[in-house]
Protein backbone atom coordinates (compact mmCIF):
# COMPACT_ATOMS: atom_id res chain seq x y z
CA UNK A 1 0.00 0.00 0.00
CA UNK A 2 1.46 3.29 -1.13
CA UNK A 3 0.34 5.89 1.40
CA UNK A 4 1.44 9.52 0.99
CA UNK A 5 1.69 12.02 3.82
CA UNK A 6 0.89 15.75 3.65
CA UNK A 7 -0.44 15.17 0.12
CA UNK A 8 -1.80 18.04 -2.00
CA UNK A 9 -5.37 17.55 -3.23
CA UNK A 10 -5.20 20.38 -5.77
CA UNK A 11 -5.39 17.96 -8.71
CA UNK A 12 -8.10 15.87 -7.05
CA UNK A 13 -10.87 18.50 -6.78
CA UNK A 14 -12.39 20.38 -9.68
CA UNK A 15 -12.18 23.76 -7.91
CA UNK A 16 -8.40 23.30 -7.84
CA UNK A 17 -8.14 24.17 -4.15
CA UNK A 18 -4.67 23.43 -2.79
CA UNK A 19 -5.37 21.81 0.57
CA UNK A 20 -3.41 18.94 2.06
CA UNK A 21 -4.46 15.46 3.12
CA UNK A 22 -2.74 14.17 6.26
CA UNK A 23 -2.53 10.80 4.48
CA UNK A 24 -3.60 9.78 0.98
CA UNK A 25 -3.98 6.48 -0.84
CA UNK A 26 -5.57 5.56 -4.19
CA UNK A 27 -7.28 2.17 -4.58
CA UNK A 28 -7.98 0.55 -7.96
CA UNK A 29 -9.93 -2.54 -6.88
CA UNK A 30 -12.59 -3.52 -4.36
CA UNK A 31 -10.09 -5.90 -2.76
CA UNK A 32 -7.58 -3.08 -2.31
CA UNK A 33 -10.27 -0.88 -0.78
CA UNK A 34 -11.25 -3.61 1.67
CA UNK A 35 -7.59 -4.14 2.54
CA UNK A 36 -7.12 -0.45 3.40
CA UNK A 37 -10.27 -0.40 5.53
CA UNK A 38 -9.11 -3.54 7.37
CA UNK A 39 -5.57 -2.26 7.94
CA UNK A 40 -6.64 1.15 9.26
CA UNK A 41 -9.84 0.48 11.24
CA UNK A 42 -9.32 3.32 13.68
CA UNK A 43 -8.13 6.01 11.27
CA UNK A 44 -10.54 8.82 10.47
CA UNK A 45 -11.31 8.41 6.76
CA UNK A 46 -12.32 10.74 3.96
CA UNK A 47 -13.60 9.16 0.74
CA UNK A 48 -12.70 10.94 -2.50
CA UNK A 49 -14.13 10.19 -5.92
CA UNK A 50 -13.89 12.60 -8.84
CA UNK A 51 -13.75 15.61 -6.52
CA UNK A 52 -16.42 17.35 -8.57
CA UNK A 53 -19.10 18.12 -6.01
CA UNK A 54 -17.09 19.45 -3.12
CA UNK A 55 -15.54 22.69 -2.02
CA UNK A 56 -12.55 22.14 0.24
CA UNK A 57 -12.02 24.93 2.76
CA UNK A 58 -9.34 23.34 4.96
CA UNK A 59 -6.71 20.62 5.13
CA UNK A 60 -8.14 17.12 5.57
CA UNK A 61 -6.95 15.67 8.88
CA UNK A 62 -7.73 12.10 7.85
CA UNK A 63 -6.73 9.20 5.65
CA UNK A 64 -8.05 10.24 2.24
CA UNK A 65 -9.02 7.20 0.16
CA UNK A 66 -9.27 7.96 -3.54
CA UNK A 67 -11.61 5.44 -5.16
CA UNK A 68 -10.21 4.75 -8.65
CA UNK A 69 -11.87 1.39 -9.39
CA UNK A 70 -12.51 0.97 -13.13
CA UNK A 71 -14.60 -1.37 -15.26
CA UNK A 72 -17.83 -1.50 -17.30
CA UNK A 73 -19.74 -4.78 -17.68
CA UNK A 74 -23.03 -5.81 -19.27
CA UNK A 75 -24.42 -8.11 -16.58
CA UNK A 76 -27.84 -8.90 -18.05
CA UNK A 77 -29.97 -8.16 -21.09
CA UNK A 78 -33.23 -9.08 -22.75
CA UNK A 79 -34.89 -8.06 -26.00
CA UNK A 80 -35.54 -4.48 -24.90
CA UNK A 81 -33.19 -3.64 -22.05
CA UNK A 82 -29.60 -4.02 -20.92
CA UNK A 83 -28.29 -3.91 -17.36
CA UNK A 84 -24.85 -2.28 -17.20
CA UNK A 85 -22.57 -2.23 -14.17
CA UNK A 86 -20.06 0.61 -13.97
CA UNK A 87 -17.40 0.69 -11.28
CA UNK A 88 -17.18 3.70 -9.02
CA UNK A 89 -13.94 5.12 -10.44
CA UNK A 90 -15.19 5.39 -14.02
CA UNK A 91 -15.43 8.97 -15.27
CA UNK A 92 -19.14 9.73 -15.61
CA UNK A 93 -19.03 11.49 -18.98
CA UNK A 94 -16.78 8.83 -20.50
CA UNK A 95 -19.23 6.19 -19.26
CA UNK A 96 -22.16 8.06 -20.81
CA UNK A 97 -20.31 8.24 -24.14
CA UNK A 98 -19.63 4.49 -23.92
CA UNK A 99 -23.35 3.76 -23.47
CA UNK A 100 -24.16 5.89 -26.50
CA UNK A 101 -21.54 4.10 -28.60
CA UNK A 102 -23.32 0.84 -27.72
CA UNK A 103 -26.69 2.47 -28.58
CA UNK A 104 -27.87 2.08 -24.98
CA UNK A 105 -30.33 4.83 -24.12
CA UNK A 106 -31.17 6.62 -20.89
CA UNK A 107 -28.12 8.65 -19.84
CA UNK A 108 -27.65 10.94 -22.85
CA UNK A 109 -29.25 14.01 -21.23
CA UNK A 110 -26.62 13.83 -18.48
CA UNK A 111 -23.63 14.09 -20.80
CA UNK A 112 -20.64 16.15 -19.66
CA UNK A 113 -21.60 16.26 -15.98
CA UNK A 114 -18.29 16.27 -14.08
CA UNK A 115 -17.34 13.54 -11.62
CA UNK A 116 -17.17 9.77 -11.34
CA UNK A 117 -19.86 7.08 -11.43
CA UNK A 118 -19.58 6.23 -7.74
CA UNK A 119 -20.69 9.63 -6.54
CA UNK A 120 -23.64 10.03 -8.91
CA UNK A 121 -26.18 8.30 -6.64
CA UNK A 122 -25.15 10.40 -3.66
CA UNK A 123 -26.46 13.55 -5.34
CA UNK A 124 -29.00 11.87 -7.61
CA UNK A 125 -27.34 13.94 -10.33
CA UNK A 126 -29.49 15.20 -13.16
CA UNK A 127 -29.74 17.54 -16.11
CA UNK A 128 -32.20 18.49 -18.85
CA UNK A 129 -35.10 16.46 -17.50
CA UNK A 130 -33.18 13.31 -16.52
CA UNK A 131 -31.93 12.07 -13.16
CA UNK A 132 -29.93 9.05 -12.01
CA UNK A 133 -33.02 7.56 -10.38
CA UNK A 134 -34.67 7.18 -13.82
CA UNK A 135 -32.28 4.38 -14.87
CA UNK A 136 -30.76 3.33 -11.54
CA UNK A 137 -31.20 -0.32 -10.50
CA UNK A 138 -28.85 -0.75 -7.53
CA UNK A 139 -25.44 0.11 -6.14
CA UNK A 140 -22.92 -2.04 -4.30
CA UNK A 141 -21.25 -0.59 -1.23
CA UNK A 142 -18.79 -1.27 1.56
CA UNK A 143 -19.50 -0.11 5.09
CA UNK A 144 -16.54 1.94 6.30
CA UNK A 145 -17.04 0.52 9.79
CA UNK A 146 -17.72 -3.21 9.82
CA UNK A 147 -16.84 -3.96 6.19
CA UNK A 148 -20.29 -5.32 5.36
CA UNK A 149 -21.20 -5.08 1.67
CA UNK A 150 -24.89 -4.20 1.36
CA UNK A 151 -26.54 -3.58 -2.00
CA UNK A 152 -28.93 -0.63 -2.11
CA UNK A 153 -31.98 -0.79 -4.38
CA UNK A 154 -33.71 2.16 -6.02
CA UNK A 155 -36.17 2.37 -3.13
CA UNK A 156 -33.42 1.93 -0.56
CA UNK A 157 -31.53 4.96 -1.85
CA UNK A 158 -34.45 7.31 -1.03
CA UNK A 159 -33.72 9.55 -3.98
CA UNK A 160 -35.01 13.12 -4.01
CA UNK A 161 -34.05 16.29 -5.82
CA UNK A 162 -30.23 16.19 -5.54
CA UNK A 163 -30.70 14.01 -2.48
CA UNK A 164 -30.27 10.41 -1.38
CA UNK A 165 -29.88 8.33 1.75
CA UNK A 166 -26.10 8.64 1.30
CA UNK A 167 -26.34 12.40 1.70
CA UNK A 168 -28.66 12.22 4.68
CA UNK A 169 -28.98 9.51 7.35
CA UNK A 170 -26.16 7.33 5.97
CA UNK A 171 -23.77 10.16 5.18
CA UNK A 172 -20.14 9.09 5.55
CA UNK A 173 -20.98 5.49 6.42
CA UNK A 174 -20.71 3.67 3.07
CA UNK A 175 -18.44 3.70 0.03
CA UNK A 176 -20.19 3.03 -3.28
CA UNK A 177 -18.11 0.61 -5.33
CA UNK A 178 -20.32 0.12 -8.40
CA UNK A 179 -23.66 1.15 -9.87
CA UNK A 180 -26.04 -0.81 -12.11
CA UNK A 181 -28.20 0.99 -14.69
CA UNK A 182 -31.09 -0.35 -16.77
CA UNK A 183 -30.85 1.12 -20.27
CA UNK A 184 -32.89 0.76 -23.44
CA UNK A 185 -31.57 -1.13 -26.48
CA UNK A 186 -34.03 0.39 -28.96
CA UNK A 187 -37.19 2.51 -28.96
CA UNK A 188 -35.35 4.99 -26.77
CA UNK A 189 -37.38 7.55 -24.84
CA UNK A 190 -35.95 10.69 -26.42
CA UNK A 191 -36.16 13.62 -24.02
CA UNK A 192 -35.81 16.84 -26.00
CA UNK A 193 -38.37 18.96 -24.14
CA UNK A 194 -35.96 21.56 -22.80
CA UNK A 195 -35.89 24.76 -24.83
CA UNK A 196 -32.10 24.81 -25.10
CA UNK A 197 -32.06 21.28 -26.52
CA UNK A 198 -34.84 22.09 -28.99
CA UNK A 199 -32.95 25.15 -30.16
CA UNK A 200 -29.66 23.27 -30.53
CA UNK A 201 -31.33 20.50 -32.55
CA UNK A 202 -33.14 23.04 -34.74
CA UNK A 203 -29.85 24.81 -35.41
CA UNK A 204 -28.60 21.61 -37.02
CA UNK A 205 -31.89 20.80 -38.75
CA UNK A 206 -32.48 17.67 -36.67
CA UNK A 207 -36.18 16.79 -36.47
CA UNK A 208 -35.96 13.17 -35.31
CA UNK A 209 -33.02 13.07 -32.88
CA UNK A 210 -31.15 9.96 -31.82
CA UNK A 211 -29.65 9.52 -28.37
CA UNK A 212 -26.32 10.62 -29.87
CA UNK A 213 -27.97 13.78 -31.22
CA UNK A 214 -29.31 14.54 -27.74
CA UNK A 215 -25.90 13.93 -26.20
CA UNK A 216 -24.19 16.15 -28.76
CA UNK A 217 -26.76 18.90 -28.14
CA UNK A 218 -26.29 18.71 -24.37
CA UNK A 219 -22.50 18.77 -24.75
CA UNK A 220 -22.69 21.83 -27.01
CA UNK A 221 -25.02 23.63 -24.59
CA UNK A 222 -22.92 22.85 -21.55
CA UNK A 223 -19.69 23.84 -23.29
CA UNK A 224 -21.24 27.17 -24.31
CA UNK A 225 -22.37 27.94 -20.77
CA UNK A 226 -20.11 26.07 -18.39
CA UNK A 227 -16.35 26.45 -17.98
CA UNK A 228 -14.08 23.42 -18.30
CA UNK A 229 -12.80 22.60 -14.77
CA UNK A 230 -9.40 21.86 -16.31
CA UNK A 231 -9.19 25.48 -17.40
CA UNK A 232 -11.22 27.30 -14.74
CA UNK A 233 -11.89 25.73 -11.35
CA UNK A 234 -15.56 24.96 -10.73
CA UNK A 235 -17.96 22.16 -9.85
CA UNK A 236 -20.72 22.84 -12.35
CA UNK A 237 -23.96 24.03 -10.76
CA UNK A 238 -23.16 25.38 -7.30
CA UNK A 239 -26.77 25.93 -6.22
CA UNK A 240 -29.95 23.87 -6.29
CA UNK A 241 -32.99 25.22 -8.08
CA UNK A 242 -35.33 26.17 -5.22
CA UNK A 243 -38.74 24.50 -4.98
CA UNK A 244 -41.29 26.81 -3.34
CA UNK A 245 -45.01 26.72 -2.70
CA UNK A 246 -47.29 27.96 -5.45
CA UNK A 247 -48.67 30.56 -3.04
CA UNK A 248 -45.17 31.89 -2.39
CA UNK A 249 -44.36 31.88 -6.10
CA UNK A 250 -47.50 33.81 -7.05
CA UNK A 251 -46.59 36.55 -4.58
CA UNK A 252 -43.10 36.82 -6.10
CA UNK A 253 -44.57 36.73 -9.62
CA UNK A 254 -46.77 39.72 -8.85
CA UNK A 255 -43.63 41.79 -8.38
CA UNK A 256 -41.44 40.06 -11.01
CA UNK A 257 -43.77 39.09 -13.84
CA UNK A 258 -41.00 37.68 -16.05
CA UNK A 259 -39.68 35.20 -13.46
CA UNK A 260 -38.97 31.78 -14.94
CA UNK A 261 -40.44 28.63 -13.37
CA UNK A 262 -41.28 24.96 -13.86
CA UNK A 263 -44.35 23.14 -12.60
CA UNK A 264 -43.48 20.52 -9.97
CA UNK A 265 -46.93 19.69 -8.59
CA UNK A 266 -50.28 21.41 -8.08
CA UNK A 267 -48.82 22.98 -4.93
CA UNK A 268 -45.12 23.47 -5.79
CA UNK A 269 -43.05 25.37 -8.35
CA UNK A 270 -39.34 25.13 -9.17
CA UNK A 271 -37.55 28.40 -9.90
CA UNK A 272 -34.23 28.40 -11.82
CA UNK A 273 -31.56 29.59 -9.39
CA UNK A 274 -29.46 30.81 -12.31
CA UNK A 275 -32.25 33.19 -13.37
CA UNK A 276 -32.56 34.54 -9.83
CA UNK A 277 -28.81 35.12 -9.52
CA UNK A 278 -28.50 36.71 -12.97
CA UNK A 279 -31.45 39.05 -12.44
CA UNK A 280 -30.10 39.99 -9.02
CA UNK A 281 -27.18 41.47 -10.95
CA UNK A 282 -24.53 38.94 -9.96
CA UNK A 283 -23.78 37.18 -13.25
CA UNK A 284 -20.09 37.80 -13.91
CA UNK A 285 -19.56 39.29 -10.43
CA UNK A 286 -16.06 38.79 -9.04
CA UNK A 287 -14.26 39.26 -5.74
CA UNK A 288 -10.55 38.64 -6.20
CA UNK A 289 -10.18 35.19 -7.76
CA UNK A 290 -13.67 34.09 -6.64
CA UNK A 291 -16.41 34.78 -9.16
CA UNK A 292 -19.85 34.05 -10.57
CA UNK A 293 -19.36 32.78 -14.10
CA UNK A 294 -20.04 35.24 -16.91
CA UNK A 295 -22.06 32.76 -18.99
CA UNK A 296 -23.92 30.80 -16.30
CA UNK A 297 -24.83 32.41 -13.01
CA UNK A 298 -25.34 29.00 -11.35
CA UNK A 299 -21.60 28.40 -11.50
CA UNK A 300 -19.09 29.76 -9.01
CA UNK A 301 -15.53 29.72 -10.32
CA UNK A 302 -11.97 29.90 -9.07
CA UNK A 303 -10.03 32.23 -11.37
CA UNK A 304 -6.74 30.92 -10.06
CA UNK A 305 -5.84 31.28 -6.42
CA UNK A 306 -9.10 31.68 -4.55
CA UNK A 307 -9.29 29.81 -1.27
CA UNK A 308 -12.21 27.58 -0.40
CA UNK A 309 -13.25 30.09 2.25
CA UNK A 310 -13.30 32.93 -0.30
CA UNK A 311 -15.53 30.87 -2.58
CA UNK A 312 -17.86 30.04 0.32
CA UNK A 313 -18.06 33.72 1.26
CA UNK A 314 -18.99 34.59 -2.32
CA UNK A 315 -21.69 31.91 -2.32
CA UNK A 316 -23.13 33.37 0.88
CA UNK A 317 -23.19 36.82 -0.70
CA UNK A 318 -25.11 35.37 -3.64
CA UNK A 319 -27.61 33.68 -1.33
CA UNK A 320 -28.10 36.85 0.71
CA UNK A 321 -28.60 39.05 -2.35
CA UNK A 322 -31.13 36.68 -3.92
CA UNK A 323 -33.10 36.35 -0.69
CA UNK A 324 -33.19 40.10 -0.13
CA UNK A 325 -34.53 40.71 -3.65
CA UNK A 326 -36.93 37.79 -4.10
CA UNK A 327 -37.54 36.34 -0.64
CA UNK A 328 -36.41 32.97 -2.04
CA UNK A 329 -33.69 30.95 -0.30
CA UNK A 330 -31.26 29.08 -2.54
CA UNK A 331 -29.20 26.19 -1.16
CA UNK A 332 -25.75 25.04 -2.14
CA UNK A 333 -25.70 21.81 -4.15
CA UNK A 334 -21.98 21.46 -3.55
CA UNK A 335 -20.71 19.82 -0.34
CA UNK A 336 -18.70 22.36 1.63
CA UNK A 337 -15.93 20.67 3.62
Amino acid sequence: MNIHSNFSLKNYNTFGIDVKARQFIAVDSVDALEAVLRKYPHEKKFILGGGSNMLLTQDIDALVIHVAIKGITVIQEDENYVWVQAMAGENWHEFVLWTIEQNFGGLENMSLIPGNVGTTPVQNIGAYGAEIKDTFVQCSTIAIDGLTTPIFSLEGCKFGYRESIFKQELKGQYIITSVVFKLTKHQHAINSNYGDIKAELAKHGIQHPTIKDISNAVIAIRQSKLPDPKELGNSGSFFKNPVITREHFEKVQQQFADIKYFEVSPTEVKVPAGWLIEHAGLKGFREGDAGVHKNQALVIVNYGNASGTELVNLSKRVQKTVFEKYGIAIEAEVNII
